[in-house]
């Protein structure tokens, strides 16, 4: 146990404080006064240390945070008599040198008064104990929860490893009937849309080509479920396609536009994608808002993702306009250097 300097302050103070409960302060040239207190001294150092022992012995036989209450009553049925023996035996010893430490009739309640500095020292190490083990099984608790997640998301990247995916889409592409080209085209997009995914996580920009053609797989997915209710208009300037943009973000504000706005027959999402020539230009996403109601308020983080990329991508910030009934998003064109 590191309690070094505890001892070399607790010890002294709780003499010197029992001391002066019993006797009072010190008046002149009062030798009886020092005596007493090497007295008082010599019981602290008895008791603190004989339950500092005992300690350490019922922390040895009863360890842990959950053996705590039979520590305690162990500690109590054997500190009681502990302090009451080394009273008695420490006035006896004191006797014999010719100091008289107390009268007869006062050794029990010397003793008793000696029960404080036992309930002190015991408090002191049993508390820092206690809750040292709480802490510990505080943090097991947690390393075997994020054990638990850990091993959850495991399993979650084996399924969704890209060799079984790609391996079950080609097993599916396999029980569909050769003439049903429709099912075997949206296969094919869901497989470049999550080959992309795959490849482009972890660059930092893109070309817009490589982008794009991935925005148009997604979107030829979405399509296949909405069909006419989704409308999306492309202009997009030829030179603005050897620009890069960050990795996913497009279609990321198109699926934003998807998700937070009804799409029906009688209420079409329309989605503009405009890009210019210039290399200083902006790809602009532009939809009519047409909100969702009776579901959760959206909180925003994809948008403020993009944003945050963009911000270490350019000096130029995305820019997110509301107004005339549209909700347009503007992501700075990149060039190699930018």
């Amino acid at each position: 146990m590191n309690d070094k300097w505890i001892r070399l302050v607790g010890i002294p103070l709780i003499a010197v404080i029992m001391h002066i409960v019993s006797d009072g302060f010190p008046t002149g040239q009062n030798a009886g006064w020092w005596r007493g207190l090497c007295v008082a001294f010599s019981i602290t150092i008895t008791i603190w240390e004989g339950n500092r022992a005992l300690f350490k012995l019922l922390r040895h036989w009863y360890p842990g945070y959950d053996l705590t209450a039979r520590r305690l009553v162990m500690q109590t049925l054997v500190s009681v008599p502990l302090t009451f023996a080394a009273t008695v035996g420490l006035d006896f010893g004191w006797g014999l040198l010719g100091i008289e430490v107390c009268n007869q009739g006062e050794l029990l309640e010397d003793c008793l008064r000696n029960l404080l500095p036992t309930l002190f020292v015991t408090s002191i190490y049993e508390s820092v104990y206690f809750f040292g083990e709480w802490k510990k099984n505080l943090q097991r608790s947690e390393a075997l929860a994020r054990a638990g997640i850990q091993s959850e998301l495991e399993t979650l990247r084996s399924q969704l490893d890209p060799h079984f995916l790609f391996n079950s889409l080609n097993t599916l592409a396999a029980l569909i009937d050769d003439d049903n080209e429709p099912a075997h085209t949206y296969l094919e997009q869901l497989a470049d849309v999550y080959r992309y995914v795959l490849v482009s996580r972890d660059k930092i920009t893109v070309p817009l080509r490589e982008e794009m053609d991935f925005v148009e797989a997604y979107l030829y997915l979405n399509k296949t479920r909405f069909r006419d209710d989704l409308q999306v208009e492309r202009d997009i300037a030829p030179a603005a396609y050897t620009t890069q943009v960050a990795p996913l973000s497009l279609q990321m504000l198109i699926e934003n536009a998807i998700k937070h706005n009804v799409i029906s027959p009688e209420n079409p999402l329309r989605v503009l994608l405009r890009a210019g020539g210039s290399p200083e230009g902006y790809f602009s996403v532009m939809n009519n808002v047409q909100p969702k109601t009776g579901l959760e308020q959206s909180t925003k983080v994809g948008l403020r993702n993009i944003i945050s990329r963009y911000r270490l991508l350019s000096t130029r910030p995305v820019e997110v306009l509301r107004e005339n009934g549209l909700f347009t998003v503007k992501v700075p064109l990149l060039t190699v250097n930018s």
